[in-house]
C-alpha cells in the first residue's frame, strides 16, 4: 500500500509503467484522476490487474476503467430509487399492523411484552437517543408538546429511523404470527426466506448509500432460493441474485415498479453491449445476462 502522496503526473506515470494504455487524451485524464481520485478508480481497475505487483493484463485501457465506474454509479443511482420503494413500503406495513394489533399502545416498540429484551435494552442507548430527540425536527417538536412522553409514538418515531433499524424491530417482535403476516403480504410464506430477502436488500442499500462498489458484489450470505427465482449459473451471492431479490419484493408492492426497474437496468446494461470488456465483467461478475 502507498503510503507516500502522489501528484497527478506521478499518478500516471505509475499506471503506464504498469502496463495501461492511456486511450483517453491527457488533459482529461488529469481531469478524471482528479475528479473521482486515484485511490477510488483502484477498485475499478482491480479486474484488471494480473499480479500482486498490481500490473495490468495487456490490452488493459483507462477508458474501461472509467465505463466501470460510470456503470457503477448508474447502477447505484438506479438501485436507490427502487430500495427508497421498498423501504418506505416495510416501514409503512409494520406501523400500520403492529401499531393496530396493539391499538392502546402507541408506543408498542417500548413494551417488554410485545418487543425481546435484549431491543428494550439496548433502545434509548442506540435508538432512541438525546441526538434522536434533537435531530430530528418532528420529534422535538412532539416532546416540546407533551414533555411528560417519554416517546413519541411509532408512527411518528419510525419515520425517522433507518432501514436497518426497522428490520431490527421487526426482528424483535415477539409475535412470530405477526411477522408472518407481513411476510405473506410480499408472497413469502417462509418467514426465514422473508427475513433473509430483506437483509439482503438492507445489505445492498447499504452499499449504495455509503458508494460502495456493486460491480463486484459478493453477498456474504447466500439468499435463499425458492422456485419463482432463478439464478443465473446458480449464483446466489452475486449482484444479479440481490437485484432478483429486490425484483421479486418490488414486485408484491407495485408489479408496475417492477416492470420499470427491470426496464432502467436494462437499458444501463445494454449501453455497454458494444464494450466487449465491460460485457464480460457484467456476465462473469456481476451475473446479469444481457
Amino acid at each position: 500500500m502507498g503510503k507516500i502522496a502522489t501528484s497527478i503526473d506521478e499518478q500516471i506515470s505509475i499506471l503506464e509503467k504498469r502496463g495501461m494504455i492511456l486511450d483517453i487524451p491527457i488533459e482529461k485524464t488529469k481531469e478524471i484522476l482528479l475528479d473521482i481520485g486515484y485511490y477510488r478508480l483502484g477498485f475499478y481497475w482491480y479486474p484488471f490487474e494480473k499480479d500482486k505487483d498490481h500490473n495490468f493484463n495487456a490490452g488493459t485501457k483507462f477508458s474501461d476503467v472509467v465505463c466501470l465506474y460510470y456503470l457503477d454509479a448508474d447502477l447505484r443511482s438506479c438501485l436507490q430509487k427502487y430500495l427508497k420503494r421498498i423501504e418506505i413500503n416495510f416501514r409503512t406495513k409494520l406501523i400500520y399492523y403492529i401499531s393496530n394489533k396493539y391499538k392502546d399502545d402507541p408506543i408498542w416498540f417500548t413494551n417488554t411484552k410485545v418487543m425481546s429484551r435484549w431491543f428494550i435494552d439496548q433502545l434509548d442507548i442506540k435508538l432512541y437517543t438525546d441526538n434522536f430527540k434533537l435531530e430530528n425536527k418532528q420529534i422535538k417538536l412532539h416532546h416540546s408538546k407533551y414533555r411528560n412522553d417519554k416517546y413519541a409514538p411509532a408512527w411518528k418515531t419510525f419515520e425517522f429511523l433507518t432501514f436497518g433499524s426497522i428490520l431490527t424491530i421487526f426482528e424483535a417482535l415477539k409475535d412470530e404470527k405477526a411477522q408472518q403476516e407481513i411476510a405473506n403480504l410480499y408472497g413469502l410464506n417462509n418467514l426465514k426466506t422473508f427475513k433473509n430477502f430483506m437483509f439482503t436488500i438492507k445489505f445492498i442499500r447499504n452499499i449504495c448509500a455509503h458508494g460502495g462498489v456493486l460491480y463486484d458484489l459478493n453477498m456474504p450470505k447466500g439468499i435463499y432460493k425458492i422456485p419463482r427465482i432463478q439464478f443465473n449459473n446458480l449464483n446466489n451471492q452475486s449482484l444479479d441474485a440481490g437485484i432478483k431479490t429486490m425484483l421479486f419484493i418490488l414486485g408484491a408492492i407495485s408489479n408496475e415498479r417492477k416492470i420499470e426497474m427491470e426496464n432502467d437496468l436494462k437499458q444501463i446494461f445494454v449501453n455497454h453491449d458494444g464494450n466487449g470488456v465491460i460485457t464480460s465483467i457484467i456476465k462473469n461478475k456481476i451475473g446479469y445476462l444481457i
